[in-house]
Protein backbone atom coordinates (compact mmCIF):
# COMPACT_ATOMS: atom_id res chain seq x y z
CA UNK A 1 0.00 0.00 0.00
CA UNK A 2 3.15 2.45 1.10
CA UNK A 3 4.43 1.48 -2.37
CA UNK A 4 1.25 3.27 -4.10
CA UNK A 5 1.58 6.25 -2.19
CA UNK A 6 4.82 6.59 -3.26
CA UNK A 7 4.50 6.36 -6.88
CA UNK A 8 1.51 9.30 -6.30
CA UNK A 9 4.03 11.49 -4.72
CA UNK A 10 6.28 10.96 -7.21
CA UNK A 11 3.79 12.59 -9.67
CA UNK A 12 5.56 15.59 -7.77
CA UNK A 13 8.72 15.67 -9.60
CA UNK A 14 6.53 17.11 -12.93
CA UNK A 15 9.22 20.07 -12.44
CA UNK A 16 12.18 17.72 -13.20
CA UNK A 17 14.45 19.80 -15.87
CA UNK A 18 15.79 16.34 -17.25
CA UNK A 19 13.71 13.74 -16.72
CA UNK A 20 15.43 11.44 -18.81
CA UNK A 21 18.37 11.40 -17.07
CA UNK A 22 18.85 8.33 -14.05
CA UNK A 23 21.73 9.61 -12.72
CA UNK A 24 22.32 12.86 -10.48
CA UNK A 25 25.02 13.77 -11.89
CA UNK A 26 24.55 15.88 -15.87
CA UNK A 27 27.77 14.91 -18.27
CA UNK A 28 29.29 16.20 -21.09
CA UNK A 29 27.87 13.06 -23.40
CA UNK A 30 24.14 13.78 -21.65
CA UNK A 31 24.23 17.28 -22.51
CA UNK A 32 25.19 16.43 -26.10
CA UNK A 33 22.34 13.91 -26.02
CA UNK A 34 20.04 16.70 -24.83
CA UNK A 35 20.84 19.10 -28.02
CA UNK A 36 20.19 15.93 -30.25
CA UNK A 37 16.59 15.01 -29.09
CA UNK A 38 15.34 18.51 -28.55
CA UNK A 39 17.03 20.65 -31.30
CA UNK A 40 17.79 17.85 -33.91
CA UNK A 41 21.32 18.66 -34.42
CA UNK A 42 23.12 15.49 -35.29
CA UNK A 43 25.28 13.75 -33.04
CA UNK A 44 28.10 15.03 -33.81
CA UNK A 45 27.38 18.25 -34.25
CA UNK A 46 25.66 18.38 -30.30
CA UNK A 47 29.18 17.05 -29.15
CA UNK A 48 31.11 19.83 -31.15
CA UNK A 49 28.83 22.42 -29.92
CA UNK A 50 29.27 21.45 -25.83
CA UNK A 51 32.52 20.77 -26.08
CA UNK A 52 33.13 24.35 -27.90
CA UNK A 53 31.07 26.16 -25.40
CA UNK A 54 33.09 23.85 -22.15
CA UNK A 55 36.37 25.56 -24.29
CA UNK A 56 35.13 29.25 -24.52
CA UNK A 57 34.67 29.00 -20.74
CA UNK A 58 37.92 27.13 -19.72
CA UNK A 59 40.16 29.49 -21.86
CA UNK A 60 38.18 32.57 -20.90
CA UNK A 61 38.52 31.38 -17.24
CA UNK A 62 42.39 30.62 -17.59
CA UNK A 63 42.62 34.02 -18.94
CA UNK A 64 41.90 35.63 -15.88
CA UNK A 65 38.66 36.76 -17.52
CA UNK A 66 35.38 35.73 -15.27
CA UNK A 67 32.13 34.32 -16.76
CA UNK A 68 28.97 35.85 -16.56
CA UNK A 69 26.39 33.31 -17.30
CA UNK A 70 22.15 35.47 -17.45
CA UNK A 71 20.04 33.86 -15.54
CA UNK A 72 22.51 30.96 -14.13
CA UNK A 73 25.73 31.79 -12.40
CA UNK A 74 29.12 33.28 -12.52
CA UNK A 75 32.45 31.91 -12.63
CA UNK A 76 35.07 33.72 -10.93
CA UNK A 77 38.85 33.77 -10.69
CA UNK A 78 40.12 34.45 -7.47
CA UNK A 79 43.55 34.92 -5.69
CA UNK A 80 44.84 33.12 -2.88
CA UNK A 81 47.58 34.36 -1.13
CA UNK A 82 50.53 32.08 0.38
CA UNK A 83 49.84 30.95 3.24
CA UNK A 84 51.48 28.32 6.01
CA UNK A 85 49.79 24.81 6.33
CA UNK A 86 50.64 21.83 8.10
CA UNK A 87 50.85 17.94 6.74
CA UNK A 88 49.21 16.70 9.50
CA UNK A 89 50.62 13.28 9.46
CA UNK A 90 53.96 14.67 10.96
CA UNK A 91 53.03 18.20 12.04
CA UNK A 92 55.53 19.56 10.08
CA UNK A 93 55.25 23.29 8.65
CA UNK A 94 54.82 23.24 5.17
CA UNK A 95 54.45 26.82 3.04
CA UNK A 96 51.58 26.82 0.55
CA UNK A 97 52.02 28.69 -2.38
CA UNK A 98 49.68 31.59 -4.08
CA UNK A 99 47.31 30.19 -6.59
CA UNK A 100 44.38 31.18 -8.57
CA UNK A 101 41.06 29.40 -7.80
CA UNK A 102 37.59 28.99 -9.56
CA UNK A 103 34.48 29.91 -7.60
CA UNK A 104 31.04 29.54 -8.93
CA UNK A 105 27.85 31.54 -7.53
CA UNK A 106 24.40 30.97 -8.64
CA UNK A 107 22.44 33.75 -9.93
CA UNK A 108 19.39 34.42 -7.78
CA UNK A 109 16.84 32.69 -10.53
CA UNK A 110 18.79 29.71 -10.52
CA UNK A 111 18.75 29.76 -6.75
CA UNK A 112 15.11 30.38 -6.78
CA UNK A 113 14.37 27.57 -8.83
CA UNK A 114 16.75 25.06 -7.18
CA UNK A 115 14.86 26.22 -3.64
CA UNK A 116 11.35 25.64 -5.65
CA UNK A 117 10.97 29.28 -4.91
CA UNK A 118 10.35 30.06 -8.63
CA UNK A 119 9.25 27.80 -11.18
CA UNK A 120 11.25 26.80 -14.00
CA UNK A 121 11.30 28.52 -17.25
CA UNK A 122 9.93 26.74 -19.87
CA UNK A 123 13.09 27.46 -21.88
CA UNK A 124 14.45 24.44 -19.87
CA UNK A 125 11.68 21.91 -20.34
Amino acid sequence: MSDDNDNSSSAAPARLLLPSLETPTLTKAELAELLFDKLGLNKRESKDMVEAYFDIIQSTLVRGDDVKLSGFGNFNIRRKAPRPGRNPRTGESIPIAARNVVTFHASHKLKGQVQGDTPAGEDFE
